[in-house]
């Protein structure tokens, strides 16, 4: 009797327990429903916005000034496969370059914007080490080392600051981590230091422009191309294939006859101030043999004072280089078809297109200082 009327006692309340799991269950499944259709909302709420048809945002909520201007990249951009293989090259490029350091890079946003990781790539790169105080971590901080890394930057690339249209980058953009801003900053350094990669031709993001005018946001697309065709770091821009791509590429066996021409002709010339050339590939990368060699077949000497006798870093071999360019183009000779950063990378087809073109010009020439 006892064991009844217990029994009696309970079962409702496991009745009203199961009612009440019922009742949560069904209201977890409404509100999971909820969240799915709210996200759904969104997304289809965003995607309607990013086809441009209009952009219904209160002004204020940007908080623009009239005719100023925000972007950001569309996200078919950002899925891009183009965009994404650009990105995947320049971080192996990268951590390739940083891999003695122990440093690696995952997003070149994310790890870029500060300006620690281009120093220490610059600095790999130039051969330079670039002196700042120490400063802190704030944004302030961080947007003072990004500054003085990007000057030394423009400097090297020799961009002109006044020319802002030069430059497709700035210190709000990279700190802000803008990817267009960062992807063009290092396709330039990559092009530049003749970096040992392929980048993927025409990659181009698409951008969302909003302007207020009038007190109105207006909306646009525009196209920002990040490389063009044909952006191989071994095909130069302004250089077609010639009998030195041949030659390398189809009868390597007669490349030592060519480089002993040219070494023959050089050390013809030099050898009157106690130099001798053995070594085509590697010792006219610094500049310096090239702007003895053209002193002596010009008949003059060179002031040593406006060039770097022992060029260490990357940015005094390339003045060097520029420098025996301009007295080629003084003393008559074509613009050289190579790249400055080529010889100075000891890339060896630059090297011997420019003896070459010095030894056609001055082949038959006695030397002036014989």
């Amino acid at each position: 009797m006892a064991s009844y009327h217990s029994n009696t006692l309970t079962s409702p309340k496991k009745k009203e327990d199961s009612f009440l799991d019922k009742i949560g269950t069904l209201a977890r499944k409404k509100k999971a429903k909820e969240v799915n259709e709210l996200e759904q909302e969104g997304k289809d709420a965003i995607e309607s916005k990013l086809n441009m048809s209009s952009l219904a945002i209160d002004p204020e909520g940007y908080k623009l000034e009239e005719n100023e201007e925000r972007s950001m990249i569309d996200p078919s951009s950002r899925d891009d496969y183009k965009v994404k293989e650009l990105m995947n090259i320049l971080l192996g490029w990268i951590n390739d370059e940083l891999a003695d350091q122990r440093i690696i890079v995952k997003d070149v946003g994310e790890d870029l914007f500060d300006g620690q990781i281009l120093q220490k790539l610059i600095e790999k790169l130039a051969g330079i080490k670039i002196q700042f105080p120490e400063v802190t971590q704030s944004e302030i901080g961080q947007k003072q080392k990004l500054r003085v890394v990007l000057d030394e930057v423009n400097k090297i690339l020799r961009l002109d600051p006044s020319s802002p249209k030069e430059i497709n980058w700035s210190v709000d953009s990279i700190h802000t981590k803008n990817l267009v801003a960062i992807l063009h900053l290092l396709v330039a350094l990559a092009r530049f230091f003749n970096a040992p990669i392929r980048l993927p031709d025409n990659v181009v993001i698409t951008i969302l422009v909003v302007q207020k005018i009038g007190n109105q946001l207006v909306t646009r697309k525009a196209l920002e191309e990040i490389t063009s065709e044909h952006e191989d770091m071994g095909a130069r821009i302004g250089c077609d294939r010639d009998a030195f791509d041949t030659l390398l590429d189809h009868a390597p066996e007669k490349l030592n006859l060519v480089k002993k021409t040219l070494i023959t002709f050089v050390n013809k010339h030099l050898t009157k101030v106690n130099l001798e050339v053995t070594d085509l590939d590697k010792q006219f990368h610094d500049g310096f043999y090239l702007i003895l060699l053209m002193g002596l077949l010009e008949g003059y000497f060179v002031s040593l004072g406006c060039i770097h006798q022992t060029a260490t870093t990357f940015e005094e071999k390339l003045h060097n280089v520029h420098f025996a360019f301009e007295l080629m183009q003084d003393a008559g000779l074509p613009k050289p078809r190579a790249r400055a950063e080529d010889i100075v990378n000891c890339d060896l087809k630059a090297t011997l297109r420019v003896l070459y073109d010095v030894f056609t010009t001055y082949k038959a020439a006695p030397s002036s200082f014989s």
